[in-house]
């Protein structure tokens, strides 16, 4: 588990490599746009 070992984050910056342990972008957390909450409408009771 050293510069050696590709399945390592050290292992593949020695190597020059990417993959799971070393992704070449910063994963994006997924966040919704915040939507505008529309006022609930009003319904007239029936008679």
């Amino acid at each position: 588990m050293g510069k050696g070992d590709k399945r390592t984050r050290r292992g593949k910056i020695f190597a020059g490599s990417y993959g799971k342990s070393r992704p070449k972008h910063k994963a994006a957390s997924f966040t919704p746009p915040a939507e505008e909450k529309k006022p609930a409408r009003k319904t007239k009771a029936k008679e």
